[in-house]
């Protein structure tokens, strides 16, 4: 098979080959500047004190817990809208287009996540997207908006204990004697600002409680190759295209020519 590579475009090939996932900077901070602005623009709002210095980060001291979920819903909706999503596209378009191919599928909403600590209302127990009817072709894009390590960030089975575990699923009834048979296996990943995560989200991960005086903010969202099978979630339901190549478009549009009348 040929390989049209670069040295460093075959390095990160391999990279996610062999872990199932990459930690990258990403290629548009300018970006991502602007959309951590947006959003402590969007906290400035919450009350008539002076909010100042490390906004995001220090997030837990401006908002009632109780609050939490409605306003995260408030920014979901804001953010959802097609300037934002181009904008954390644009992060880590090369590296996406690597992996998955240059006519890529998005999902139509990025979610949201903002883990305050101590907080047990955003927990994800250990589990894998393609179990609930995600396609095993499908990649998490996931980027964090303030330095992310420990309990603060999310864990992630390494790729060969993983291959373990689906080959012994049937020993283990319920993800709770799953997490605890993986606990100290498992990897908390370190992401600085200014870098992002993809993986296959085949691989177990999840998060527990944060249990830094930070909070934790971070964004996910599902790519696949256009054309690469679907399962549950298809097309144009959960997914929409974002880049067709024109010789694409003639074929999907194509019609045989009549023969008969």
């Amino acid at each position: 098979m040929f390989k049209y590579y670069s040295k460093e475009e075959e390095k990160t090939i391999k990279s996610f080959n062999k872990n199932g996932y990459i930690i990258f900077k990403l290629e548009n901070k300018d970006n991502l500047n602007q959309i951590k602005k947006f959003f402590e623009n969007e906290i400035k709002k919450l009350n008539t004190k002076k909010i100042t210095g490390d906004i995001l980060n220090n997030f837990h001291k401006y908002i009632d817990s109780k609050k939490l979920n409605s306003f995260r819903m408030s920014l979901y909706s804001k953010f959802n809208k097609n300037y934002y999503k181009k904008l954390y596209f644009e992060l880590a378009k090369k590296k996406l287009e690597l992996i998955c191919g240059n006519e890529l599928a998005m999902q139509r909403k990025i979610n949201l996540s903002i883990q305050m600590p101590n907080d047990d209302s955003s927990l994800l127990p250990i589990h894998s997207d393609v179990w609930s009817g995600c396609s095993p072709y499908e990649v998490v894009l996931w980027i964090p908006l303030v330095n992310v390590k420990k309990t603060k960030s999310m864990f992630i089975l390494p790729k060969k204990i993983n291959n373990y575990y689906y080959k012994n699923f049937y020993k283990y009834k319920n993800s709770e004697i799953l997490q605890k048979s993986i606990d100290t296996k498992i990897k908390w990943l370190k992401i600085n600002y200014g870098e992002g995560l993809i993986f296959s989200h085949s691989l177990l991960h999840g998060n527990k409680i944060n249990l830094t005086k930070e909070t934790r903010w971070s964004f996910n969202c599902r790519f696949k190759s256009l054309m690469s099978p679907y399962d549950m979630k298809d097309l144009a339901e959960t997914f929409l295209p974002i880049n067709i190549r024109p010789a694409t478009n003639l074929g999907i549009n194509y019609v045989h020519p009549k023969t008969e009348k």
